[in-house]
């Protein structure tokens, strides 16, 4: 079987460590920094970084309009969360609040249990923010203190926190799983 072909948006921010931790569960991860860098790829992970020169950068290299068409699995982490929600790019049916854990000095770590993993989750807040609302369809895998911080909208995987900094790879096999499912039922 060909490896599954997953984009990580490139533009700033993690995308390194996305790209390292997705080729050790070999998957062939491609550098995306041009909209139509995304054809031929079964998914994409846009990662954390600044949400308001992601949108920014996203928008001068016409890649908004390119993950708004592309049709595959998306996993948003941090920042990823905040470009892919109602207000910015509108693909996700939720709400987020930025930096709502607080400034860089507030950055901490916690342990989360995720609905289906059997062990917590060791999560990287950094800057981080937390979601507002979700809608009716929104699967809320994860919280901190009431408030969702990793959930599943259909084809889309957001996370508040930075699965990327860990040695975790749980979160990111989670999201290679549903490419693989997406492309059989696309088969």
């Amino acid at each position: 079987m060909e490896p599954l072909r997953i984009g990580v948006l490139a533009v700033q921010g993690n995308f390194r460590e996305h790209v390292q931790m997705l080729r050790g569960l070999g998957v062939d991860a491609i550098e995306v920094r041009k909209g139509d860098e995304l054809a031929g790829l079964d998914g994409l992970v846009i990662p954390g970084g600044e949400s308001t020169t992601f949108m920014r950068l996203m928008r001068l290299y016409g890649i908004d309009e390119a993950v708004r068409a592309f049709d595959r699995p998306v996993f948003g982490t941090c920042a990823g969360m905040i470009v892919l929600d109602r207000n910015h790019l509108g693909l996700v049916d939720l709400a987020v609040r930025r930096n709502a854990f607080g400034r860089q000095v507030a950055s901490f770590e916690s342990d989360l249990d995720v609905a289906g993993l059997a062990a917590p989750v060791r999560a990287v807040f950094i800057r981080a923010p937390w979601v507002e609302e979700v809608g009716p369809n929104v699967e809320v895998l994860a919280e901190i203190d009431g408030r969702p911080v990793l959930v599943r909208d259909g084809r889309f995987l957001v996370a508040a926190f930075h699965p990327e900094l860990t040695d975790d790879t749980r979160l990111h096999q989670l999201f290679v799983e549903s490419v693989r499912e997406a492309q059989l039922v696309r088969a």
